[in-house]
């Protein structure tokens, strides 16, 4: 696959304005012409002061009632419609040294796709219940503990000769952070494989391999959703879905721009690839001590500790942080996986998401 850059969401902004408005960028150009590697991201970065709104920036240009065929080479003109700026298209014809038309390439994209193709394919969260009814590997014909690409796997299943099957390796439990209720099961797509013989014990060859397989690994038929359309248009999450950051896919302790990260919310909680959520950490709580001087977190004792757990007098919480934006980009039951598109403090895990708002433009 082409690899298509993504920029970060450009400059500082000091302006204060509706989310449902569109700002232009101080010093914006009057036109643009689409270049080969630009996404639909970093020609809104050029015009507005946040960049995810593009879709309303083109919304209402018939000429680009689908922003994915805008191609290398056209010309993208801004005016205003009805007081409110727009991008008009003007179609770029090459021609070539005969006269033809000739190819200009593929359309470009909303955000590169090579950022999160390896996600869009690889993991799934699932039902754990799911995940303990599924066949597995037993063994493999090579003596090897470890299986890739043309080795031949045993399978505890009568499988239908011809099938294709996924193989998962299983991953991390997710849970509720104010339930522990199960949200699900992660699993980690490893190989793909096709049966060639089927009995109580099937044969499974292997026809690719992301990673070594294993015994114990589980295998499931391929499902249209690990080939899902990487198209989305970016828009502000629900107000009424509040949600959390519950953990980094790279299992480390803080990530920041173009990292993954998953989400406790899904399609059960009304969350669709494409919303954007902003990302707060909670503020500082700083007690005030027997000299009446502030003490933050860090400094505290013993006693200021318990005060701060048990006491609302002396005690106050700061304003909560802004730490960026994040994308929603694949979504599931009860979770969902998103890229941060923008950053100006380390995300966590327990970080809060919620719908951006108009001081959020910090950063961008």
């Amino acid at each position: 696959m082409k690899r298509i850059f993504l920029l970060a969401f450009l400059t500082l902004s000091t302006l204060l304005v509706n989310a449902d408005t569109l700002t232009l960028k101080s010093g914006h150009p009057d036109s643009y012409i689409v270049k080969k590697g630009d996404t639909l991201w970093d020609i809104s970065a050029f015009f507005l002061d946040d960049p995810w709104h593009w879709p309303k920036l083109w919304g209402a240009n018939p000429q680009i009632a689908n922003p994915h065929l805008i191609y290398p080479g056209d010309r993208l003109t801004l005016v205003f419609i009805d007081g409110e700026p727009r991008l008009v298209l003007k179609q770029h014809i090459k021609k070539g040294p005969e006269g033809r038309i000739s190819d200009k390439g593929g359309p470009i994209p909303a955000i590169d796709l090579a950022l999160i193709q390896p996600y869009l394919v690889q993991n799934r969260i699932v039902d754990p219940e799911w995940v303990e009814g599924l066949p597995m590997i037993l063994a493999g014909e090579s003596p090897s503990r470890h299986h890739v690409v043309n080795d031949v796997v045993y399978i505890n299943a009568n499988l239908p000769v011809g099938e294709k099957l996924a193989i998962y390796q299983e991953g991390r439990e997710f849970l509720d952070r104010e339930t522990s209720d199960i949200l699900g099961q992660e699993i980690i797509l490893t190989a793909s494989g096709r049966v060639i013989e089927s009995g109580e014990i099937s044969k499974v060859e292997l026809l690719s391999s992301l990673r070594e397989s294993k015994a114990g690994f589980r295998v499931a038929p391929v499902e249209d959703e690990a080939l899902m359309s990487a198209y989305f248009m970016p828009k502000a999450a629900p107000e009424t879905v509040p949600a959390n950051v519950i953990a980094i896919e790279k299992d480390i302790r803080e990530v920041g721009k173009l990292d993954i990260v998953y989400l406790d919310k899904g399609e059960q909680d009304n969350i669709e690839t494409g919303h954007v959520f902003a990302i707060y950490r909670d503020g500082e709580q700083i007690v005030i001590n027997g000299d009446g001087l502030p003490v933050p977190t860090l400094d505290r004792n013993a006693y200021e500790n318990l005060k701060a757990k048990i006491s609302d007098d002396d005690v106050y919480t700061m304003p909560d942080i802004y730490h960026g934006k994040l994308m929603v980009f694949k979504v599931f039951e009860k979770t969902s996986m998103a890229i941060i598109v923008a950053n100006e403090h380390p995300v966590r895990v327990d970080d809060k998401l919620i719908t951006p708002k108009s001081t959020d433009l910090r950063g961008e």
